[in-house]
């Protein structure tokens, strides 16, 4: 059943249990990546001293995790609805875990950014698979209220994951970091391995036996519907891709906050995606993921315009920018549970493929917007401005053009 079809009824119905320990398991094994990214920042300058480097070499480990986030994606997919859900998770992890190690023991630069590299090849399945999981169990609905609900558990890996870092800085060097990451990784594996069900169906397997990868891609890439949920919710993402990049030089370099504020204004725009994802979860028991869609992106556009204009003129300098900027990095958390279970809705019988391109789409346009932001950067939150109000404007077409179009 397409998302067109469904009527407020099944919204409104009364939502079967949560499934707890699943979604804990889940959301935790989609959180490895955000988790590898924001713990070992505090140690970039321990790194880049412990390893004889400049710090664009430590920095440029962050672009080789972030190159492995991309590239792995397409394959996880795909193999996850031919072979089930459980055998990509348990090989994802474990390579996690060694790569994990292999950063710690590492000895020079290019070693690090091998095993940088490595460990998000690893990471990135928890996120595909993850996905798919849900759908695989839940309805159109249920599943955007299942990936809202993981994007709590995700959405504490920004907030607490650089203040764990720098404690174990502090204890142990920057290579404690990554024996942390190492032992984390073999929790999961453990609970990946005993605790997680297979979830794929006889027909998802039979549909990716008649098909290699490519086909299986070629096919998605012929439905309009899914491209404009695709395209949505990554011009939407594409927003938080361009804050992380741009906010260090903005909030400490132009509005003049000391590193010790930053991480404080950082966290609170995470709680504000955490909690606009709990509104989201409560808003879909009266409604459909659609009609939230609908609103949410037209709202995103008016705050984007309403920041845009006030980065442009200056008035209210940072204490007009910053509550708006807030505000309208919340629309993610109403857009990205919608837009992926819209996107899983169009073709259930290829989640895992589906997971993986809107995976990969994300990660894409999010480096795009973020290096275009970096390129125009004059020192004040104007180039931010511009590029999210250019990106949510892209997302409300592509819902209103192909996804939400009648058929």
């Amino acid at each position: 059943m397409t998302s067109a079809n469904e009527s407020p009824a099944e919204a409104q119905r009364q939502p079967p249990p949560t499934p707890w320990g699943l979604v804990v398991l889940l959301g935790s094994l989609t959180a490895m990546g955000p988790l590898a990214i924001d713990m070992y920042l505090p140690s970039l300058p321990a790194i880049a001293a412990g390893l004889k480097a400049d710090p664009s070499q430590a920095q440029a480990t962050v672009a080789a995790f972030l190159a492995g986030m991309a590239v792995g994606q397409p394959f996880y997919g795909p193999w996850s609805d031919r072979t089930g859900r459980r055998a990509p998770i348990v090989l994802g992890v474990a390579i996690f875990i060694v790569a994990s190690a292999a950063c710690a023991m590492a000895t020079s630069m290019e070693m690090l950014l091998a095993a940088r590299f490595a460990q998000a090849l690893g990471a990135c399945s928890g996120g595909v698979v993850a996905r798919a999981v849900i759908r695989d169990r839940f309805d159109h609905t249920e599943t955007a209220r299942m990936l809202s609900l993981m994007m709590l558990i995700m959405g504490l890996a920004p907030i607490l994951a650089p203040i764990l870092g720098s404690v174990l800085l502090g204890f142990g060097g920057w290579q404690s970091n990554f024996w942390f990451m190492t032992a984390v990784g073999v929790a999961l594996l453990a609970a990946a391995v005993f605790r997680m069900p297979e979830s794929r169906s006889e027909a998802t397997a039979l549909q990716a036996s008649r098909e290699n990868p490519l086909q299986s891609y070629a096919a998605l890439l012929k439905q309009p519907r899914l491209i404009g949920y695709a395209l949505a919710g990554a011009l939407n993402g594409a927003t938080l891709f361009t804050y992380i990049s741009t906010s260090p030089g903005l909030i400490m370099g132009a509005y003049g906050h000391s590193p010790g504020v930053y991480p404080w204004i950082f966290g609170a725009n995470a709680l504000g995606v955490i909690g606009a994802g709990q509104v989201n979860r409560v808003v879909l028991r009266y409604t459909t993921p659609d009609a939230v869609l609908r609103r949410a992106s037209l709202v995103a556009v008016g705050f984007a315009v309403a920041m845009t204009l006030a980065a442009l003129s200056g008035v209210g300098g940072q204490w007009t920018v910053l509550p708006l900027l807030f505000l309208l990095l919340s629309s993610y958390g109403f857009m990205q549970g919608n837009t992926m279970a819209g996107a899983l809705n169009v073709d259930p019988l290829r989640a895992g493929a589906i997971s993986a391109l809107m995976g990969t789409l994300s990660f894409a346009t999010g480096a795009v917007a973020s290096g275009l932001a970096a390129a125009l950067h004059d020192g004040s939150a104007r180039s931010m401005a511009l590029v999210m109000l250019v990106a949510l404007l892209g997302s409300a077409a592509s819902l209103r053009l192909l996804a939400l179009r009648q058929p």
